[in-house]
């Protein structure tokens, strides 16, 4: 094998895995369903040709993992898998033709139904009584989202007999068009930045910790599958589907009943004609086995059902061509490339720019200024390049050489090692960067400044009044009554929010000093562990490694970020303008010889406490509540249905309890 080959697999591998991270955890991916699609077809076609070079769990057979530390787990009763997908009718014939042999059957009656663009998830009901909701994760388990869920109200609590007296409820959870344009609409107003689309926007909003915000964003929730049954008394979904509808479920907006693949084609067909009428987004098209008898004889690859499959739709996509390519810096100092086109008509508005991704993208489709380019809408919402025309490149067309020095302050740009991204290392002097290290900084996921929004950043930047985090805390009532539309009220609150937060908890500091690869969850775990600034600072990378929930990777970068001299002498300003450094040790006159110091991670359904009040029974008793197993955990509580964490703990040789033994010690 050549070393041209071993690299492509190498760089697929890293390409893959990120944009697994952007698109299951993060809720931000930056390619469309398509190229990444492709990319995954083309690690698959190498695979086969060299396995040799496979790994043991390939990342094509995969499912993607949405689990986030901060969430309890729970165990699907039956594998919540993800389906294989196909944007070709002659695919779904080869679909048919497998059954064929696998079932010994001639024809089958399928059932078809619109492919929901939104968030997947699993409704558990014992006794008709609703139970909790969980992600897909990775599967096999996924996170607990019952609270957040419970704002969703367009599904029963409880179910009407008759009911199964345990059954999982497959479904989606989704945002209108409306609901995301009128989201969107209300952040343009405020000069905030719009969600590139409603998939990522109810993703993320599904995983908040803010109740309050779920509420204010208007998520709903469609039934279209059905997991564990006990007993099992259905024989078909059509059957199924009646049960739902009786229950008081909403379903998707139409489904048909079709014998053979010819007939489901025109079906899809149909439906592509009709989806543009829909409130919510659809992607493409679900093809599944209506017999439930059937669906089970044919079984599942370690991926996906074998008794259905996704026909995806192509975007709308338009040929025009390519002026020019800027580079955009965003708050970490990441270059992104951004296509400046001649506008173009594209699915109702006009498209004159469109994203690139980044210099491997560009790189693989041999993206020229000048070239004339075929653009979709990946998502249906933002603009993408999808491939050159070549037979239209003009002469004297050349490769683009990606910039090695950014472009607004001239510094020597880096690629980390195994990231597809370029950056710009000079995080506090870079314009671009300050003024979204500013706006991140004050946000209401980091220290919560009112009145500090983007159009306030950008004149305080401009004038020279702020160019690095502590300047905001320096600021007097005549710097902000200068600003254009600014009254001395607006200042008077603005100087008032900025009091305030100096005494927010230590984690939104550490959030918001934009530490790469440390979030929300992140930094409460590095304060939760350290306690202080002084020791945050001081910490190893030794010592970060062993946090829960750390890897080598998080560890590196909190290590080099504080050995940066400009980052010290910043967070000196910010510790001498009074931000607090400390976390509040409570009281804990509730400590328990046998809990207090001592690890816990919780796993599975307790018998008749909910995790959460378990693990707030242990840190009131000086315990930890971790969320995932390690060497240095020092109790495993295991309910019903325990997951991965319980096979974990065994290895490790973790002691493991029942929730009798938790309540024993917290005697």
């Amino acid at each position: 094998m050549s070393d041209e080959i071993q690299a492509r697999l190498a760089a697929l591998k890293d390409q893959i895995r990120h944009h697994n991270q952007l698109y299951y955890r993060e809720a931000e991916p930056e390619i469309s369903d398509r190229d990444y699609d492709r990319l995954k077809e083309e690690l698959a076609d190498l695979e086969k040709q060299y396995p040799n070079m496979a790994e043991k769990e390939s990342l094509v057979e995969k499912v993607g993992d949405d689990r986030l530390e901060g969430f309890s787990t729970y165990v699907h009763r039956e594998p919540m898998q993800s389906l294989d997908n196909t944007y070709s009718f002659d695919e779904l014939t080869d679909f048919e033709n497998r059954l064929n042999r696998l079932l010994d059957r001639e024809s089958f009656e399928y059932l078809i139904e619109p492919k929901i663009d939104g968030v997947a998830v699993s409704l558990t009901y014992e006794q008709g009584q609703f139970v909790r909701a969980v992600t897909r994760g990775n599967g096999v388990e996924g996170d607990d989202i019952s609270a957040n869920f419970a704002l969703i109200k367009n599904s029963p609590r409880q179910l009407s007999e008759p009911y199964p007296n345990a059954l999982e409820i497959r479904g989606e959870i989704y945002m209108t068009l409306e609901e995301f344009n009128r989201i969107n609409a209300e952040r343009k107003a405020a000069k905030l930045p719009v969600f590139a689309n409603p998939r990522n926007l109810a993703a993320g909003t599904i995983k908040m910790l803010d109740r309050a915000e779920v509420k204010k964003r208007k998520l709903t929730w469609v039934s279209h599958g059905r997991g564990h049954c006990e007993p099992a008394t259905y024989d078909s979904l059509t059957q199924f589907f009646d049960d739902l509808r009786r229950w008081g479920f909403p379903m998707v907006q139409n489904h048909w009943v079709e014998e053979g693949i010819e007939n489901s084609i025109q079906a899809i067909k149909k439906l592509d004609e009709l989806r543009k009428s829909y409130a919510y987004p659809t992607d493409g098209a679900v093809v599944k086995l209506n017999s439930l008898e059937l669906q089970q004889q044919a079984g599942s690859t370690s991926k996906a059902p074998r008794w259905a499959i996704a026909y995806k739709f192509e975007a709308e996509q338009a040929v025009t061509k390519l002026k020019d390519i800027i580079i955009q810096i965003g708050r970490t100092g990441t270059l992104s490339p951004v296509a400046i086109l001649e506008p173009v008509k594209l699915a109702g508005t006009t498209v004159s720019r469109a994203t690139l991704h980044n210099s491997d993208e560009i790189a693989r489709k041999d993206v020229r200024i000048g070239d004339s380019v075929k653009v979709e809408k990946a998502g249906e919402i933002i603009p993408a390049i999808i491939e050159v025309v070549t037979d239209e490149r003009p002469t004297g067309t050349v490769p683009y050489n990606f910039p090695d020095i950014c472009p607004a302050c001239g510094t020597a740009v880096t690629r980390p090692e195994g990231e597809a991204v370029h950056r710009c290392p000079n995080t506090l002097g870079c314009p671009p960067q300050v003024r979204r290290r500013i706006q991140f900084f004050a946000s209401r996921q980091c220290m919560d400044i009112e009145g500090l929004g983007e159009a306030v950043v950008d004149q305080l930047v401009d004038r020279n009044l702020v160019q690095s985090l502590p300047d905001l805390y320096v600021l007097q009532r005549e710097d902000l009554v200068s600003l254009d539309k600014f009254a001395e009220k607006s200042a008077d609150n603005l100087l008032e929010a900025l009091d305030s937060s100096k005494q927010q908890d230590l984690w939104r500091l550490i959030h918001g000093l934009g530490i790469q690869h440390v979030g929300t969850s992140a930094s409460k775990l590095l304060v939760n562990t350290f306690r202080d600034l002084d020791s945050i600072l001081l910490a190893t990378e030794e010592e970060l490694v062993g946090v829960e929930g750390f890897g080598s990777i998080v560890a590196a970068s909190v290590v080099s970020f504080f050995a940066d001299s400009g980052n010290q002498k910043l967070i000196q300003r910010l510790v001498d303008a009074g931000l607090k450094t400390k976390e509040d040790v409570p009281a804990a006159p509730e400590a328990k010889e046998g809990v207090f110091g001592k690890t816990f991670v919780l796993t599975g359904t307790l018998p008749t406490l909910k995790q959460n009040d378990a693990k707030e029974l242990i840190e009131k008793a000086g315990g930890k509540a971790a969320g995932s197993v390690s060497r240095k955990t020092d109790y495993l509580i295991a309910g019903e249905n325990a997951g991965s964490k319980l096979s974990k703990a065994e290895k490790l040789g973790v002691a493991i309890l029942r929730e009798g033994d938790l309540l024993k010690l917290l005697e």
